[in-house]
């Protein structure tokens, strides 16, 4: 049996030499037909487009994606052709409010951001969008919010908030309460709801508080060229954005003025590739009836590293986005560099 894997799924090539007599690693954009032609499993991250062209004729019974989002999986061919699929939902779920709360907190020390008297919108209440809430809201530390809203349009708006300063709310109340929005959507063109755009020069002309945007969905939530209009005539305060329309190839005025801009790793942690690689790894088991005795664990932090008693302090030294954004703008053209030579980041000591 031969597996085919992308050579960006950390931690998972031991394991995979004890479960197939073959083992193939590649870059995810070079993976192609001829590799999975006689493979039995092919195991992707989000720059393997996989579809009739990569896959039809080939041997391919199970297709995994060690992430959170599939738009890259043609998931009406997949399942046409009968090949079982699987991704790897909440896998770097808080690794992304890692991201959201920590770039926050950069906001609150550079621009003077006051959290505790904002009201935080977090578009999409899934796996991430959850953890953004818990990180934002439950956590102890340093990110007490005035009040969150929640919308989701699967669920019922709450026309007052609750006790904890949060509520599920409908779209206008976003528009016309928010000082911070945040998107955590799948990307989706059709459907009751798609999510394609959904941030527009209507919306945005519809807002009221010039909020904070951070997008660390996927790029097309967002329309980057309404996002640049609004951000001209004063309709939005700082962007934040690691997800890009038409990455890698990202959009130049837009890496210039957010206020922090990163290559597409919210999720990034090593806590959560290793949560990806376990989930990848039981999904694999599980088809091949085997039993799943892999122990992923993510790299220990460097002993020397001294952590703060602060709880903002401690935040940062763990994971600091400026490092990121500071290295993207000023090679743009390393954006797949930079996430394929990620350094050790980990979410608690």
């Amino acid at each position: 049996m031969k597996i085919v894997a992308d050579d960006k799924i950390p931690y998972i090539l031991p394991a995979l030499q004890e479960l197939a007599d073959e083992v193939v690693v590649k870059g995810g954009c070079d993976i192609g037909p001829d590799d999975v032609r006689d493979a039995t499993i092919l195991l992707v991250r989000t720059r393997t487009r996989c579809d009739r062209h990569l896959l039809e004729g080939s041997s391919v019974q199970l297709v995994v994606t060690a992430t959170i989002g599939y738009d890259h999986l043609d998931t009406v061919y997949l399942e046409e052709a009968g090949i079982t699929w699987a991704n790897c939902p909440g896998c770097n779920a808080t690794s992304v409010a890692q991201y959201i709360r920590n770039s926050l907190l950069v906001l609150q020390q550079e621009r003077g951001l006051n959290l505790s008297t904002a009201t935080l919108a977090i578009m999409g209440v899934g796996h991430v969008g959850t953890a953004v809430w818990q990180a934002m809201t439950q956590e102890s530390g340093a990110c007490p919010m005035h009040g969150t809203l929640l919308y989701d349009p699967l669920r019922e708006p709450v026309p007052c908030m609750g006790h904890d300063g949060t509520a599920w709310s409908d779209w206008k109340r976003v528009l016309t309460d928010a000082d911070i929005i945040t998107f955590h959507t799948p990307l989706t063109t059709t459907g009751p709801y798609p999510t394609y755009h959904m941030a527009d020069d209507t919306f945005f002309r519809s807002l009221t508080r010039k909020p904070v945007i951070i997008n660390a969905a996927r790029g097309g939530v967002i329309d980057e060229a309404a996002l640049l209009r609004a951000m001209d005539d004063g309709l939005v305060g700082d962007v934040i954005i690691d997800t890009w329309e038409q990455e890698p190839h990202i959009n130049p005025e837009l890496l210039r003025r957010a206020f922090i801009a990163t290559p597409h790793i919210a999720g990034y942690s090593a806590d959560g590739k290793a949560n990806a690689t376990r989930m990848t790894l039981a999904t694999v088991c599980r088809f091949l009836q085997r039993p799943m005795t892999f122990n992923i664990l993510p790299p220990a932090l460097p002993t020397t590293l001294s952590l703060s008693d602060d709880s903002t302090t401690r935040a940062l030294q763990l994971y600091d986005p400026r490092t990121d954004s500071k290295h993207l703008k000023a090679a743009p053209e390393l954006f797949e560099w930079l996430r394929g030579h990620y350094p050790l980041r980990r979410e608690k000591a």
